[in-house]
This record gives structure tokens, C-alpha cells and sequence, in this order.
């Protein structure tokens, strides 16, 4: 055997020897959503933990805190940002307070129809992209969305159409949507999500915005409330994952992509489950006497016009301005922006 020969069959042997780079890397994550575990989004959230430590052969592994138990919910964003957390699963909704940009990735309101609509702004119009640049300018990177549906309106009173809202009593997220609803004459009144049941019942107000039609049912909002608003077309919130972006960078490509993927997975699982579980409730509520009120195509143009129309007044940095081109520009791609 020549020194030549040798050497190169040294080589070989060493190469093969080598483990691929990075592989069998280990990365620990500990992530919060501010679902509980016996919800629909929270047993999602349970299976996309499965997925990805199952695709990862355990390379990565997942602690999930539940129902916001280390941080309050609009905390959660700033905990991994600060590495007390290292994922954030709650919503960019909660951010509003550090640029209104993050509405437009949390809540678009009145923008599209349906979840497949709207992940389609996300991975295929661009709209990851542009958010990237948001949540790179506060340490984090955001992976995917999941998004639930359209939420449902909780009403003591009949709500038909944009007219019955003319000083109706609600309660309001923080935001954009309180500008909306006054522009169609209803009276938001901003409270936390935990006082409506009680502000309900004793007649504070005449409905709420709270969640989608499964959910309302299972906090027994109908049980004092008697009308809904099905299917729903006011709000539709995107739920993130976004994660410290120094971690994500540490991770390997391969750990990376399982991520994402995995919140594919997740988005269309969301998107799936929460349309059966609402026409389950649909069904059990108009047999239990509540009044389900499907607006008119009129009405719900009514109310897209006014929402789409407040976007540019709440876009009031770069940020906002630069998603709600990017929004408008996918939604006239695929012919859903009103005229």
C-alpha cells in the first residue's frame, strides 16, 4: 500500500467515524401557553410537545407549562425574551403595548374568513417574513401560528345584524377592537377575560367578545346569555410560538425544521378540531333554546368594511404600516379585499 493510499484511506475512516455536525445535539425547552390542558388548544398543545420530541428522537425536549402557570399571560412574550422561559405559546395580541404592530399579528380583525386564509398570508403571501422583523427587534423569532376560528359573540339581547349593535353593551379585548365597534355604535367596555360570566349575569353588560362558540359554551356563558352570533366573523386571533431568539439560533437546523413543521401540523390540527367542537355546540345550544343568529353577507361586509378601514388608523409606527400592506396585498392576491 502506497503512503498515498493510506492516507486517503485514513481519511475515509476518520470522516465515517465523525457524527454529522450537530447531530444528536440536545435541547431542553421550556415553553408557556395560557391554555389549560383540558381545553381544545391545550390538548393541542399536548400533541405538538409529542410530535416534535417523537420526531426529534428525543433530541428535543419540551417542558410545558400550562394555563400561564410561571408568568401571567401578558407576561409570557417578555419571560422568554428574558430567558425565564424560553418559548412564548400565548398570542402577539399581548403586545399591543410595545408597538400596535403586533394587533396585526395577533388579532387582524375583520381581514379573513377562514384559519386556512389566513395561514395562507402567513406562509405564502410573505407574512412570515415581515413579522419576523417585528419579533427579531424584541430577541425573539417567531415559528408558526395556530390559529382556532372565528370567535362568537355571547349576547343577553338578539343580535341580527350591524344595527343591533347600536349601544350594545360588550365586553372588549384591549385594542383595535373597541375602535371598530364604536364606529358601529356598540359600547365596548374593556375588561379582563375572568370578570365576563360574572359581569353577565349581573347585567353590566349585554354580551362579551370571549372565544369561539365551543369555548363560550363550556364556561356556561349561554347558560345566562341566549344569543350567539354563528358562524363567527368579527375576530379570528392568531396564537404564536415564538421563541428567544438566541436559543433558536443555538438549535441546529434539523431541530429548526422539526419545529416548524411540527407547527404546521399544529395549525391544521387547531384549524380542524375547533370547526367539529363548534358545530357540536351549535347544535346542542339551538336545542337548549339559545338563539343562534347567522349574519347576513350585507352585515358582514358592513363590519370588514369598518374593521379594515380602522387598520391604518391604529398602524400608527413602520412596523404596523409595513404588515398591513403586506395584509392587503395578500388579501387582494386572492380576491378578498372588499372593495
Amino acid at each position: 500500500m502506497t503512503f498515498k493510499t493510506l492516507l486517503v484511506s485514513t481519511a475515509f475512516v476518520v470522516l465515517a467515524a465523525m457524527p454529522a455536525a450537530n447531530a444528536g445535539q440536545k435541547t431542553h425547552l421550556r415553553i408557556q401557553t395560557h391554555y389549560g390542558p383540558e381545553t381544545i388548544s391545550g390538548k393541542n398543545a399536548a400533541q405538538f410537545v409529542d410530535d416534535v420530541q417523537t420526531m426529534s428522537n428525543g433530541d428535543i425536549s419540551i417542558e410545558m407549562f400550562y394555563s400561564s402557570s410561571v408568568v401571567s399571560s401578558v407576561e409570557t412574550f417578555d419571560a422568554a425574551a428574558n430567558g425565564i422561559l424560553d418559548c412564548d405559546m400565548t398570542g402577539g395580541a399581548y403586545q399591543t403595548g410595545k408597538d400596535p404592530a403586533f394587533q396585526f399579528v395577533g388579532d387582524i380583525m375583520g381581514g379573513y374568513e377562514t384559519p386556512f386564509q389566513q395561514l395562507g398570508w402567513l406562509y405564502t403571501g410573505g407574512g412570515l417574513q415581515e413579522a419576523e422583523k417585528l419579533y427579531n427587534k424584541y430577541g425573539m423569532q417567531l415559528i408558526g401560528w395556530w390559529v382556532v376560528g372565528q370567535e362568537s359573540l355571547v349576547s343577553t339581547k338578539p343580535l341580527k345584524g350591524v344595527a343591533d349593535l347600536k349601544n350594545w353593551k360588550f365586553r372588549s379585548p384591549p385594542g383595535m377592537e373597541t375602535k371598530i365597534f364604536e364606529k358601529l355604535g356598540a359600547k365596548p367596555i374593556v375588561m379582563d377575560f375572568t370578570e365576563v360570566f360574572t359581569a353577565l349575569q349581573s347585567g353590566i353588560i349585554d354580551g362579551a367578545d370571549a372565544s369561539i362558540l365551543a369555548n363560550n359554551k363550556g364556561m356556561g356563558l349561554y347558560d345566562v346569555a341566549k344569543n350567539a352570533t354563528y358562524p363567527g366573523f368579527h375576530s379570528m386571533p392568531s396564537d404564536h410560538l415564538a421563541c428567544n431568539k438566541a436559543v433558536w439560533d443555538a438549535m441546529p437546523d434539523y431541530q429548526k425544521r422539526i419545529m416548524e413543521t411540527a407547527m404546521q401540523k399544529l395549525a391544521l390540527q387547531q384549524a380542524l378540531t375547533s370547526a367539529k367542537a363548534n358545530a357540536k355546540a351549535a347544535r346542542e345550544l339551538k336545542a337548549a333554546g339559545v338563539k343562534i343568529w347567522d349574519w347576513s353577507p350585507e352585515d358582514r361586509l358592513a363590519f370588514r368594511k369598518a374593521a379594515i378601514a380602522t387598520w391604518s388608523e391604529f398602524a400608527t409606527t413602520p412596523e404596523a404600516k409595513a404588515l398591513v400592506a403586506s395584509h392587503e396585498a395578500y388579501l387582494k392576491s386572492i380576491d378578498a379585499l372588499p372593495e
